[in-house]
């Protein structure tokens, strides 16, 4: 009777740790998909923001052709983008992209008539608007990258990602110079000069009243007639 309880003290408890290790397994694999379902939604952004760049090019191209490096430094940065493999890649690669439209959107404040085409004010809104939300995709990506990897790193966790062979995950991080949103603001016409101002009217003389005219001096008295 007492092996019978021995034993079966001993495979409960094997069952309590086999559903602990299951568990562990399980959260592991959990944080892994969410930080890839995490990365997806940068990739989608990023390829977006990569399918702006041929119009934009043209769009420059046909106010400043002659500006032909700054255009050419776009159209590397986009092939490096599409290529990166992985997260560092694609971080280094969005940033080169982010200091290439820089210096273009820099170059265009030269031109007034590419300024003014709206094609051009459209991409630059589109590009805007996904630079925001790759920023927004980076921060949810990297705090499930965070998670995930601090499971693999910890006691118990650690012994079933070693033995399972879980890899920590790398962060989509963006330089310091490149965290600023890609953004240009366009001057307004200047307002119209305004005519000759007329002059102030002369200040009262001191004492704060204004001058009153002198009176005509008295009319002397006749004289007076002899006796």
């Amino acid at each position: 009777m007492t092996t019978l309880i021995v034993l079966l003290v001993i495979i409960g408890l094997v069952v309590v740790i086999g559903i602990i290790l299951v568990g562990m397994y399980n959260g592991l694999v959990g944080s892994r998909l969410r930080v890839r379902e995490a990365w997806s939604g940068i990739d989608v952004q990023l390829k977006r923001r990569a399918s702006l760049i041929p119009n934009l090019v043209e769009t420059v191209r046909g106010y400043a052709a002659h500006e032909r490096e700054t255009l050419e430094n776009v159209t590397r940065a986009r092939a490096m983008l599409d290529n990166a493999g992985t997260a560092p890649q694609a971080a280094q690669a969005n940033n080169m992209l982010t200091q290439a439209l820089r210096s273009l959107f820099a170059v265009a404040e030269a031109y007034p008539d590419l300024k003014a085409n709206q094609n051009f004010l459209e991409l630059q809104r589109d590009l805007t608007d996904t630079e925001d939300k790759i920023a927004y995709a980076r921060q949810f990506y990297n705090r499930n990258v965070m998670d995930y990897n601090t499971k693999i790193a910890t006691v118990p966790s650690a012994f079933i990602a070693n033995t399972f062979n879980f890899q920590p995950e790398e962060f989509f991080e963006a330089e310091e110079e490149a965290r600023e949103d890609v953004r240009v603001s366009f001057p307004s016409p200047s307002a119209p000069a305004a005519g000759p101002t007329a002059a102030p009217p002369s200040a009262p003389p001191s004492g704060g009243q204004p001058s009153q005219p002198e009176p005509p001096p008295a009319p002397n008295p006749p004289p007076a007639p002899n006796p």
